[in-house]
């Protein structure tokens, strides 16, 4: 592991590097690409360290880090070519950020605890905001996941007071129960628009239920996809190894793999 007093020549270095790479001499790649098509990279690789992390694999977070770095450092540089801001502006911003968001730190203000600290940065925050959008939800993006983006909403709106009783879950039962009913009632009368706008709603109400029992929606339904595709690839191995094709299957058969496949899995995840 390198130590703490080459980790600024190395940034420098790697600063130089990027610089390099969109010369007139440079790689035609890295000179093509804009904040535009930088959009998917940085997603891509915010997933890909996530992923990463959700596998405990110490050697690969190390790397992922280096590739989402790089994201910021070509954001960075293409900025410096507009003569909007450089890198230094990026540290310096985000330094002055952190020494400000910690007075308990940086300060002379005490907090009991981590939620006392939440609650401090929030307002804050707040109290910093100077676009013209004042609203609590300001500052939510507009292109974060949606399940993800819905908790978020929720979790401000409930700061704010707007939000029912904690520890009460009838009123979102309640509620989910609702958007089931008007979604049925939606799929009846085949409005497709309100059929989309109800199913958004069901998924909303869901979300609210899971913000409400400490639990993160996305991380929930990243889960169900996990646990959904373990499942299907064990039917996929069973039907191959059968020698008979899918469209020979009855979808009761199919439905008897499924199980199968619940059970052998359940089995493995007990270490049986």
């Amino acid at each position: 592991m390198e130590s703490k007093r080459n980790i600024g020549a190395s940034f420098e270095e790697l600063v130089d590097i990027m610089v390099r790479l969109r010369a007139p001499d440079g790689c035609p790649w890295d000179r093509k690409q804009t904040l535009s098509t930088l959009k998917e990279y940085i997603l891509e690789e915010a997933y890909e360290l996530i992923d990463a992390i959700e596998a405990e694999d110490a050697r690969n977070i190390c790397e992922e880090c280096g590739d989402l770095l790089l994201q910021v450092l070509f954001v960075a540089q293409i900025a410096s070519e507009n003569q909007w801001f450089h890198i230094g502006d990026v540290i310096n911003t985000l330094c002055d950020k952190l020494r400000r968001r910690h007075p308990h730190v940086f300060g002379d203000t005490f907090v009991l605890d981590s939620d006392e600290v939440r609650r401090n940065w929030d307002m804050i925050k707040l109290k910093e905001r100077k676009r013209e959008d004042q609203s609590r939800l300001a500052g939510i993006p507009r292109t974060m996941p949606a399940l993800l983006k819905a908790y978020a909403i929720q979790e401000r709106a409930a700061k704010a007071g707007f939000d029912w009783q904690s520890g009460n879950l009838e009123p979102l039962w309640d509620k989910i129960e609702e958007e089931i009913r008007e979604l049925r009632e939606a799929l009846k009368e085949g409005d497709m628009k309100s059929v989309e706008e109800e199913i958004g709603d069901l998924f909303f109400a869901v979300a609210n239920l899971s913000r409400h029992v400490g639990i993160n929606p996305e991380e929930a339904l990243q889960g169900a996809n996990e646990k959904f595709s373990e499942r299907f690839r064990f039917i996929e191995e069973s039907v191959e190894g059968s020698g008979r094709g899918w469209g020979d299957y009855t979808l009761d058969e199919l439905e008897v793999l499924w199980q199968s496949a619940k059970e052998r899995l359940n089995e493995e995840s007990r270490g049986g």
